[in-house]
């Protein structure tokens, strides 16, 4: 439902800039894209904004909208809004992480997914990001699969030795920056992208076995990539 949602809000978006630029060029009305101050931030508040839509609030996407509308006011605002990203970031962990501890130790709750008409199961998922800098993760234990954010950064997360024993589902958002993903061999894989001035690209040299485990690679790519690897 959220990736409905996404795809919706995407969609109306260009729709919008569609009828704005026609409307302009017909001279029905004037419509400038790029003409109001800080016009830029929107590569990165829009796909950050789509993130948190499509896979609910997580900290890599919500530190990226806060950075882009930090950006955007600061071109309205006289005082330097770069010394708020700090302390904005620092309150976004800092809830994210007092929210997360509310929850006591409780036992997840798994939730039914449809993934191209089949049904599976799944529990939380993990979250890891890379914002203005690089992270790398190895997985060598159970994946049940996980949510990626590289907001002018790099992402590097390796499967190679992780258990793979059903199938799964990889959010990632790349706003200006990469993300590689490395696959053990029995899985194969299946994308569905959004890509602006980006995409997913598959690297993988070997085939996949016919009967492994699916991974479900559902992303966004502004100005940035997915490597599969």
């Amino acid at each position: 439902m959220r990736g409905k949602i996404s795809n919706l809000v995407l969609g109306l978006v260009f729709i919008g800039l569609g009828l704005g630029i026609a409307g302009d060029v017909m001279n029905i009305w004037e419509f400038r894209v790029f003409s109001f101050p800080g016009w830029w931030t929107m590569f990165i508040i829009i796909p950050c904004l789509i993130g948190i839509i499509r896979d609910g609030f997580n900290g890599g996407a919500a530190i990226g909208l806060v950075i882009g509308l930090m950006l955007f006011i600061g071109h309205y605002v006289d005082f330097n809004v770069w010394n708020l990203i700090l302390p904005a970031i620092l309150i976004i962990i800092g809830l994210q992480i007092l929210f997360r501890g509310l929850g006591g130790k409780k036992i997840p709750v798994d939730k039914t997914i449809h993934v191209e008409g089949q049904a599976g199961h799944r529990t939380n998922r993990k979250e890891y990001s890379a914002i203005f800098a690089g992270n790398k993760i190895r997985i060598s234990d159970h994946f049940i699969g996980a949510s990626l954010n590289a907001v002018f950064g790099g992402l590097t997360i390796d499967l190679r030795d992780a258990v793979i024993d059903s199938d799964v589902e990889i959010s990632a958002t790349a706003v200006f920056g990469g993300i590689d993903i490395y696959l053990p061999q029995e899985v194969q894989v299946r994308v569905n992208n959004i890509p602006i001035f980006g995409g997913v690209s598959n690297k993988r040299l070997y085939t996949s076995e016919p009967n492994g485990p699916t991974i479900y690679l559902n992303s966004t790519t502004m100005f940035g990539g997915i490597d599969l690897k």
